[in-house]
């Protein structure tokens, strides 16, 4: 499957390159090893086997000598294909480097390919989902820029950025869990994925409380130092946009952990391509009048559709409203820190770099000890457990 899809995609790519590309023929055909990585990304196998060591570091390992060969070699502006190659060439070492590690781990055998072409199916349905996904996040950015200009779409678009940055950490602990929770699925042990879930879902919540409400009370400090002055208006977008991070974990650990394990795509479909087709109406509604601020309603009324239309199929199976009361726990203890930020940003005596330090300091202090307090009064055993292991 993986041989076929690929190499399929590559032959589209390539007559992309030859045909259309034009004037950026040269970084189009320097991005092409990004391409022949997905030949031999073996990663779906070291995931199955709960080896995500390899991943890790091979991932920080690619990065960081990607990063250094950008700075060596890349010197203005006509080096914009050295770029595209470096970081191409790096995620195909990278690739390479984790399928060599296999070889002694899996013995290569001879499959039918209608043993092979079985799978189809079920990949196009989630294929479907990847491009709504695609369609709402990325069609927002577009029609910001055709509708109320490109300096709008530069303030949303770096806003944007951070918020997908850190649902980043989110992706992550899904990716740990869902070949455990399949695992246990295939073995009929639904008890044992419910007590995992509501533990991943705690921690989840714990950490996009802390990634939103956080955001939310630096963000008027963060924007100009990390984007400049001139993108100071940006953090007006980034603080409704940081609660975006609370829908996509929540919907992330009732996907990764009981639908798609539980082998039922069209939940999954359902729910993006909603979101998708409400994120178009509500941009195309609002961006005249309300500009980038507009696109970010769009988002979060698209994000919060995938967890409702997952709720709407699930609600007889999963308890919901014990979920919500973690929603709404550490959402007190999030506007508790938000508080203390906002008040520490207005007292201490300090500018810049060093401000954003202290605040975040605070923040940190305030939020760890609420949950902290909150673990021991309600004798949290599950959560105390990863606090130590931590």
């Amino acid at each position: 499957m993986q041989l076929l899809v690929a190499g399929l995609t590559l032959a589209v790519w390539l007559g992309y390159v030859f045909l259309v590309a034009g004037e950026e023929r040269t970084i189009a055909l320097s991005l092409t090893m990004m391409s022949v990585s997905c030949l031999v990304n073996l990663d779906w196998c070291l995931m199955g086997l709960d080896q995500f060591r390899p991943i890790a570091l091979r991932n920080t390992a690619v990065k960081l000598l990607a990063a250094g060969g950008v700075f060596l070699f890349v010197k203005g502006k006509e080096d914009l294909w050295v770029y595209g190659l470096i970081w191409s060439l790096a995620t195909l070492v990278g690739c390479l480097s984790c399928a060599a590690g296999l070889r002694k781990r899996v013995t290569p055998v001879r499959v039918p390919w209608k043993d092979a072409l079985r799978h189809l199916r079920p990949c196009a349905v989630l294929f479907v989902a990847v491009i709504a996904v695609s369609v709402y996040r990325q069609m927002d950015k577009v029609m910001v820029g055709a509708i109320a200009g490109m300096e709008q779409n530069g303030l949303y678009e770096s806003a944007e950025r951070i918020i997908y940055c850190l649902s980043g950490f989110i992706s992550a602990i899904g990716s740990v869990m869902m070949p455990r929770a399949a695992h246990l699925m295939k073995q009929g042990k639904t008890d044992h994925v419910l007590r995992s879930m509501d533990t991943t879902m705690q921690l989840i919540l714990c950490m996009v409380c802390a990634m939103a409400f956080g955001v939310s009370a630096v963000a008027d400090s963060f924007t100009p130092l990390f984007f400049g002055e001139d993108f100071a208006p940006a953090a007006s977008l980034m603080i409704p946009l940081s609660f975006t991070l609370i829908l996509i974990g929540f919907a992330n650990v009732v996907r990764t952990q009981w639908i798609l394990p539980g082998e039922r795509d069209r939940i999954v479909v359902r729910s993006v391509v909603t979101g998708a087709v409400l994120n178009l109406i509500v941009n195309a509604l609002l961006i005249p009048s309300m500009g980038a601020m507009g696109a970010v309603v769009g988002t979060l009324m698209a994000e919060a559709a995938v967890p409702v239309v997952q709720a709407i199929h699930l609600r007889r199976e999963l308890p919901y409203l014990r979920y919500l009361r973690h929603v709404a726990t550490y959402c007190c203890a999030g506007g508790i820190m938000l508080a203390a930020v906002r008040l520490a940003g207005a007292w201490i005596p300090l500018s810049g770099w060093w401000l954003l330090a202290a605040q975040v300091a605070v923040g940190m202090a305030v939020y760890g000890a609420l949950c902290l307090c909150l673990w021991l009064v309600t004798k949290n055993k599950a959560m105390l457990h990863l606090l130590r292991l931590c």
